[in-house]
């Protein structure tokens, strides 16, 4: 009987752990988005050191016009999100001269305006490579299995402190 109270413990502390580390690496990706932000994954050096390769930036809308030099922008180019650093803002063409940190030199191409995503707002270091496990095919079914893993332990611990219950009633049953 001790041993099944034990065993059930157990299990429903590993199915809580379980579920518990699902939420926390969804809260990075899903939180930021619900207060506006969009999350974009590092893929290429060209920000480093500012920026490491895997980071997941997040990138709050902005006017191209209050954008300043410095700042880093995510832009479109090509079909793919590219995230440099605005080297200049040419008011009057309505475009952007950029620069990853790592590249001597600046983008070949200017940025319109029209290409602007946002302004990064902040990143954190290889929470990135979480993005591209959740939007991967096998990602997301990884998280489904692991998830309901953690649910068939917070079952098992419930059969097994019923069990428990069972045993004991009855031994107590019995003495009567």
């Amino acid at each position: 009987m001790r041993g099944r109270k034990i065993a059930a413990a157990l299990c429903n502390i590993l199915g809580i752990l379980i579920l518990l580390s699902v939420i926390a690496t969804f809260i990075p990706v899903t939180i930021p988005r619900l207060m506006g932000y969009q999350a974009y994954n590092i893929i290429s050096g060209s920000m480093e050191p500012e920026i490491p390769v895997g980071s997941l930036v997040y990138v709050e809308p902005a006017q191209p016009a209050e954008v300043r030099e410095g700042e880093i922008i995510v832009f479109y180019s090509g079909g793919s999100a590219v995230t440099h650093r605005v080297v200049q803002n040419r008011l009057v063409e309505g475009e952007f001269v950029t620069k990853g940190d790592a590249n001597q030199q600046e983008d070949l191409n200017t940025i319109s305006y029209a290409s602007l995503v946002g302004r990064v707002k902040y990143h954190i270091p290889f929470i990135g490579q979480l993005l591209v496990i959740y939007t991967s095919g096998v990602g997301k079914i990884y998280v489904v299995c692991y998830a309901a893993c953690g649910v068939m332990f917070n079952m098992l611990a419930a059969r097994l402190r019923d069990r428990a219950r069972e045993k004991q009633n009855g031994t107590e049953e019995k003495a009567e």
